[in-house]
Order: structure tokens, then sequence, then C-alpha cells
């Protein structure tokens, strides 16, 4: 059995307990995940016996490279979404049709409401969700290769870093390397902010030069195909000051510890409050004003996430970012980030940048 037929397998249960007869799956991550087809503009009958895609002729030699096997419904010009689903939910039978209510639109529900006057429209809440937060073998691999395509792509800029490269430049050049690797892109556009620009979490490049501050906040990560990566590390291109000192320190004893705390069973609250314990006493609490992770998998942000209020506990196979960070208004800030699997009897990190202080300093 495929992966992908064990997810369906999986996904079958779910519906069931819905009392759906079946899950129309609109959200194309959420296609993506049960099939393998990495196309749009097509949605996933899933049935308590089977499963039917309906897509249009745009996709036949694609679905056939990357689905073979599964059954089509293929819409001809002209013929609407709509149309199609009905068709096939008639040929199907269905009565109570279960729709994703985080995906399908209100038009939609109304819409399919109309044309089925006979089905019951079941809103679901997350069920393909539920699935994608514990990862199987196949996630974990291509997550792993997902970070090793990281740490090459930032070994080689960081090596060729020089004092007039902008933030704009060292953005460009990590999409670059991600791409020689193997990439297919970046996770996201990298985050590269010099000094004071750095107490922004989600800094945006410009064109401020390297040479503009004492240290750099590098955010990246890698899309391997499928499965993204997530790391944050700090390039030091001056002088350590004291400070930095401190506040790393603070920041990478606070992550350390909220990884040797991962394990199955504590809450994302739990792992969370280990870190922000060590800094808040340090004096630096009201600096830290972001969750301590996020889950990553098909989407750069998924659940779970470890932050206050968290209840879900973590499980063997889900994936979680571990980024404390502390920003400092008018002088910068330090996150450092890694990529986390939750094992059975503790936690593994994927990623594998080096990120003692030494490390990250280029004259080092």
């Amino acid at each position: 059995m495929s992966s992908f037929d064990a997810r369906r397998k999986k996904l079958r249960t779910l519906v069931r307990q819905a009392e759906a007869d079946a899950l129309l799956v609109t959200n194309f991550t959420n296609v993506t995940y049960l099939t393998g087809f990495t196309g749009d503009d097509s949605y996933l009958l899933a049935t308590l016996d089977d499963e039917k895609l309906v897509t249009d002729p745009r996709y036949t030699t694609q679905l056939e490279e990357e689905c073979p096997g599964l059954a089509l419904e293929i819409r001809p010009p002209g013929v609407t979404m709509l149309k199609a689903v009905t068709k096939v939910v008639k040929r199907a039978k269905i009565e109570r049709l279960g729709i994703e209510g985080s995906s399908a639109t209100v038009s939609l529900q109304q819409s399919l409401a109309k044309a089925l006057p006979n089905v019951k429209i079941v809103v679901t809440e997350n069920l393909v969700e539920r699935l994608r937060i514990v990862k199987d073998k196949d996630e974990v691999d291509a997550t792993r290769v997902a970070c090793q395509q990281a740490r090459r792509a930032f070994d080689v800029v960081r090596a060729s870093l020089t004092p007039s490269m902008t933030e704009l430049d060292v953005a460009a050049e990590l999409e670059y390397q991600a791409r020689r690797f193997g990439a297919k892109s970046l996770s996201f556009p990298a985050i590269v902010a010099v000094g004071p620009r750095a107490a922004l979490p989600h800094a945006r490049p410009t064109s401020r030069r390297l040479s503009e501050g004492d240290f750099a906040l590098i955010d990246w990560g890698v899309n391997s195909g499928l499965y993204m990566s997530d790391l944050t590390r700090i390039i030091v291109t001056g002088k350590i000051s004291p400070k930095l000192r401190k506040i790393y320190g603070v920041v990478l004893k606070a992550q350390l510890a909220a990884i040797d705390a991962i394990r199955p069973g504590m809450t994302g609250e739990q792992v969370d409050r280990v870190a922000r314990r060590i800094i808040t006493r340090s004096g630096l609490g009201k600096l830290f004003g972001h969750g301590l992770g996020h889950g990553t998998g098909l989407e750069i942000h998924e659940a779970p996430r470890l932050a206050v209020g968290q209840k879900t506990k973590l499980r063997p196979g889900m994936i979680v970012t571990v980024e404390p960070g502390v920003y400092v208004p008018g002088w910068g800030g330090v996150r450092i980030e890694d990529d986390v699997l939750v094992t059975r009897t503790g936690s593994e990190v994927l990623s594998d940048v080096p990120k003692q202080l030494e490390d990250c300093a280029l004259a080092s």
C-alpha cells in the first residue's frame, strides 16, 4: 500500500465518524496530500469505498505521471466544476456529502445544496489536517531533504558574503543556491535583516548593506519539492558585543531547553513555557512577543503550534520549529530556529546548521 493509499484509508474512517458518505476535498494542498497531484483547480471526492479526482484536460498527462491508477473525472471545456462535481456525486449515490469548512466557500456550499437538493451537506472541520499533523516516513524523509538543501545553500552563501552585499543580495543568493542543490524554491521569501532591522521578526530585505551593522538575522527555508524546512541563524559580520553575547546566550539556552523538553505527551503550551520562562527570568520576557514554534509540512505553517494556550499533545511524527527570539527596538534581534521531529522517546533535530555564537562569526 502506498503512502497515499494509507492516507485515504485513514480519511475514510474520519469521514465515517463525521456521519458523511463522502468528503469533497477542495483545499488543493489537501488534494496533494491525499493523491500526490501537484496541480490545482481540481477537487477530490473521497467516498467510503474509493475516490475520484475531478479535474480538466490540462492535467491529464501530469496526472498519469503523478497519480497512476487514480480514477478521474475530466471535465471538458465549458463544463463548470460545480456541474462536474454534481455529476460525480449523483453517480456515486451520495446521501450525505461532507465539505471542508475551512476551504469551501459559502457560495460553493449554497450552490451544492441547490444543485443537489436530495443530498445533505455536512460541514466538516480539518479532517485532512488532522491526518497531516503527524508525518509518515515519506514526509519525514522529504523534510530531511529540505533541511539538507537549506544547510547546503546557507553554507555556500555564508562563505561568499562580502560587506558590500545588501539584504536583497543575500536573499537572492539563498534562492539561487537552494535551486542549485535541487530545491523547488525557498519555502517563503527569505528574511535578511541587518543590525537594528533584525528587531523586526518578519523584516523584508532592503538595500541595506551587511557593512551597516555588526550582525544580521537570516530566516530561510527550502521547499524540497513538496515539503518544507524553516531555519533562522545570526551572522556576525563585526565584533561580538557584550550585549549580543548576553542576548544570544539567553536565546540559545531557551531553544536548547525547549528542544530537550519535546517528547510525546507534552503540549505546545508546555514546551513554549520552558523557553519563555528562561527568557523571562533573564529580564527579556517582554521582548519575546511570538509563539515558540509551528508545524511544517506541505505548508510552511501547519499544526501543531508551540505557543501559549495550545493544548494539543505532541505525538511521534509531528515536526515543529523551535524558534525563540528577543527583539530590541533600535538595536536588533536574535532568533535561533531549527526543525524538530517528535520521536517515540523524545525528539530529533532535523536541521544541523551550527549555532554556537562563535560559529556565527564570519571572522571565526
